[in-house]
C-alpha cells in the first residue's frame, strides 16, 4: 500500500519545483512581453517565443522529476530511446523544421528587419526584393513590387545575404 511518510522527501520535492515552474514561466513571459514590447516586436511572435521556451522549462522540469522520484536508469533508457526512435523516423525528411523555428527564435531576438522593410535577398540564382509582410515562426511572407506573394523559409534567411533597402516615398502612397 501507497504510505506518504516514505515519500514524503519526494512529494515535498515534487511541490517545490512545480511552484518554481509556474513562477518562473510567470517571471519568463513577463520578461519576454516587457522586451518584446520596448523592441516593438508583434504579439503573436512574442507567444510563440514564450511557447517555446516554456516547452524546453517543461522538459527540464520532467528530467527533474525523474530525478526526484528516482526512476531506474534502464527504464528511462529503454523509453527515451524507443521515444526517439520513432520520432527520428517521423521527422527524418523533416529535419529544417526544427532549423525553421530556431531560425525563428534568432529572428525574434537579433530582429534585423521588422515587417514592413523592404528588403533585397542576395541569392545568385534567384534573387529576391520584397516587401515583409508577417514573420512567422517557419517562414516569412513576402511581397514583391508586382504584387507577387513569397513565402521564404526562416533558415534561408540567415544563410543568405540580405540588404534592408531604404524607403523610396516616391514608391508609396499616402492619403489623408
Amino acid at each position: 500500500m501507497f504510505s506518504f511518510k516514505e515519500y514524503s522527501q519526494e512529494i515535498v520535492a515534487t511541490g517545490i519545483l512545480i511552484i518554481a515552474l509556474v513562477a518562473l514561466r510567470m517571471i519568463v513571459a513577463k520578461l519576454i512581453r516587457r522586451y518584446a514590447s520596448s523592441s516593438q516586436l508583434l504579439e503573436h511572435r512574442t507567444n510563440l517565443v514564450i511557447k517555446y521556451i516554456h516547452l524546453l522549462m517543461n522538459i527540464l522540469v520532467i528530467i527533474s522529476l525523474i530525478v526526484i522520484w528516482g526512476v531506474d536508469t534502464k527504464d528511462i533508457f529503454i523509453t527515451v530511446s524507443s521515444i526517439a526512435t520513432v520520432i527520428g523516423v517521423a521527422m527524418f525528411a523533416q529535419w529544417s523544421i526544427l532549423s525553421n523555428i530556431t531560425s525563428g527564435m534568432i529572428l525574434f531576438f537579433s530582429f534585423p528587419f521588422r515587417i514592413g522593410d523592404t528588403i533585397k535577398i542576395h541569392d545568385k540564382d534567384f534573387p529576391i526584393e520584397a516587401e515583409i509582410e508577417d514573420i512567422s515562426a517557419f517562414h516569412v511572407n513576402l511581397r514583391t513590387k508586382e504584387g507577387e506573394k513569397i513565402i521564404f523559409p526562416n533558415n534561408l534567411l540567415l544563410q543568405k545575404g540580405i540588404s534592408i533597402m531604404p524607403v523610396r516615398y516616391e514608391d508609396k502612397e499616402f492619403f489623408d
